[in-house]
């Protein structure tokens, strides 16, 4: 190709990049960084999400003849069928293009997807960003994937796994460039101006219920604060958010860190809300100063995780927090007024009724004592990578064994195996009465029923219960 001086002109490739179907409207972050990652100059990064485009599959066909690859971030669950539909339609319309799948799914299992589906080409292990841009690289190039790491491939037609790649640290990264996508159509979905970021990678703690350890192997890395003011004052300028979303693991992990961007965002005079999560432990070293320079600075909501309400199961899971921890925060977020999530997980294999019992009552506990806590609760399902996990599958527990089968795993709805239905149908009403006495916008919960919902609550009264079942009789019709 050649300009109207006879110049040669090197006309860009395209990577194509799609976030399948799902039912929240989080930015794709990972999409993001791995697109910002390819140099400008050579690639038009074209990123598709299945949760905004009725038509994927068309959006790209625009593109294919310009394509060097294509690629597809998976979590475990219900996204893998759309991510697979798509996949195959793409492999279909150009063969020869390469079909790549990246994110949590395949970090945990990555040579089963291409045991299973020829039409996925390459897999992509943990932190993306360097070993994409890697990757396409040598696609483009046609060089062999053997000294790719962080990847796994055909070779000789046998799937196989090179070395896994160091963490990068997040400070070598440039911005994000988040005019890949369509910024305002998040914020329309999300009913609200709310900009997602994610500032740090990986988690050093040890939690027997967490993939987080099989995949980062205990290692972290985050933006330091005087950076993330900068990125963060760039993107306010740009985007005009009033609320940031924190997409980290473990936001919290160094004090000094988080003193330094609330001081960034005091001295930029930013003016908007944000939200992070937060160890227990984390919140009960933070300082007095700290905790005011946050608030300060427009934190808004936590999400601290507690899982249970016994010590003795917080401590079997090693999760390294103390309930007195959690309640020290619950009593410092109540003090500063800011809104806090504490989720709670039942069911683990082996657990006692009376860690059951103890995890209703503090579960009643945090809940009562704001209107901006939230205690939702979740049964326990065995994520693949946890080393609960392992150990249920060695006692004899059946996890999925392909892809199509790890498609249909729900990980929220359902309960687990180890939930008997009696309980199963104390934890739905106990759900559903918490919301209906403390829940403000519940359009059911007026004064009456918001007293007589906290009344079922204390004294665990839920038979004869008829405001659910004319809820519930509701919802379907609405649904209908």
């Amino acid at each position: 190709m050649s300009d109207s001086s006879g110049n040669s002109v090197n006309k860009r490739k395209k990577v194509l990049l799609y976030n399948p179907k799902a039912v929240f409207f989080d930015m794709p972050l990972a999409l993001l960084a791995i697109g910002s990652a390819l140099d400008p100059e050579r690639y038009d990064v074209i990123i598709v999400d299945g949760r905004l485009t009725d038509d994927p599959i068309a959006e790209f066909k625009k593109h294919l003849d310009e394509a060097v690859c294509f690629g597809v971030s998976v979590i475990t669950g219900a996204p893998i069928s759309d991510a697979l539909e798509v996949s195959e339609q793409i492999k279909k319309a150009k063969p020869d293009l390469p079909v790549i799948w990246g994110g949590w799914h395949t970090s945990l299992f990555p040579l089963q997807v291409l045991k299973d589906k020829l039409f996925v080409d390459i897999t992509v292990q943990g932190q993306g960003e360097v070993t994409f841009k890697e990757l396409v690289e040598h696609i483009n190039q046609d060089i062999p994937l053997d000294m790719v790491n962080g990847i796994a491939f055909r070779k000789d037609g046998v799937p196989y796994k090179n070395p896994p790649r160091p963490m990068t640290d997040m400070n070598e990264f440039g911005r994000v460039n988040y005019d890949l996508i369509d910024v305002e159509a998040y914020f329309s979905k999300k009913k609200k101006r709310q900009f997602d970021y994610i500032s740090s990678v990986g988690c050093f703690f040890r939690c027997s219920f967490c993939a987080d350890p099989f995949v980062f192997q205990r290692k972290f890395s985050a933006i330091s604060a005087e950076k993330m003011g900068e990125e963060l004052a760039y993107y306010h300028s740009k985007y005009k958010f009033t609320d940031l979303n924190f997409q980290d693991e473990t936001f919290f992990t160094y004090e000094k860190r988080i003193k330094g961007l609330a001081l960034e965002l005091i001295k930029r005079d930013l003016k908007i809300s944000w939200a992070a999560t937060m160890r227990a432990d984390q919140g009960h070293r933070l300082s007095e100063e700290v905790w005011l320079l946050c608030k300060k600075s427009g934190l808004r909501r936590l999400l601290i995780g507690v899982e249970s309400g016994s010590q003795e199961m917080m401590d079997w899971m090693n999760k390294d927090v103390k309930l007195t921890q959690v309640f020290h925060c619950a009593d410092k977020c109540k003090a500063l007024d800011i809104s806090v999530i504490f989720p709670f997980i039942v069911g683990f294999p082996g657990e006692s009724d009376k860690s059951v019992s103890d995890t209703v009552r503090v579960v009643k506990k945090l809940r009562s004592q704001s209107k901006k806590f939230e205690t939702p609760i979740f049964y326990f399902k065995p994520y693949p990578g946890s080393a609960i996990t392992q150990e249920v599958v060695d006692n004899g527990y059946q996890l999925p064994e392909t892809t199509d089968d790890w498609s249909r795993f729900d990980y929220i709805g359902s309960s687990g195996p180890w939930v008997s239905d009696e309980k199963e149908a104390f934890f739905e009403n106990l759900k559903f009465y918490l919301k209906m006495a403390y829940n403000d916008k519940n359009r059911i919960t007026g004064l009456p029923m918001r007293a007589l919902g906290k009344w079922r609550i204390k004294n665990d009264r839920f038979k004869f219960n008829f405001e659910k079942k004319i809820y519930d009789r509701f919802k379907r019709q609405s649904l209908s």
